[in-house]
């Protein structure tokens, strides 16, 4: 259950990330809220998951997904481009991720 509350709170990390990026610097009160709200579910899923999972392991993890995820959806959105290298990366990402799923 701890791995499944870990991938929750990365993914929240994508939505606190994006979400901190559409507040234009907390001028926009609705992503300035689902910041907030995400942040703190983010951090709360990291700390429980950390109570049986390895520190280490659990912090790569959850900022691996985020990373990845807010990446995909700045790609997705436009606000990044997509090049054959960053997509190799972000599989890469995704690699280290499930290696350290496999040896923990």
């Amino acid at each position: 259950m701890s791995w499944v509350i870990l991938i929750a709170a990365g993914v929240l990390e994508a939505v606190w990330a994006t979400a901190l990026a559409e507040s234009k610097g907390f001028r926009r009160r609705l992503p300035t809220i689902v910041f907030v709200v995400a942040l703190a579910l983010s951090m709360l899923g990291l700390g429980i998951a950390m109570a049986e999972l390895p520190t280490g392991t659990s912090y790569a993890v959850w900022v691996g997904v985020g990373a990845v995820l807010t990446t995909v959806v700045a790609i997705v959105r436009g606000h990044e481009r997509a090049s054959l290298v960053r997509i190799l990366l972000l599989l890469g990402l995704v690699a280290c991720v499930v290696g350290l799923k496999a040896v923990s």
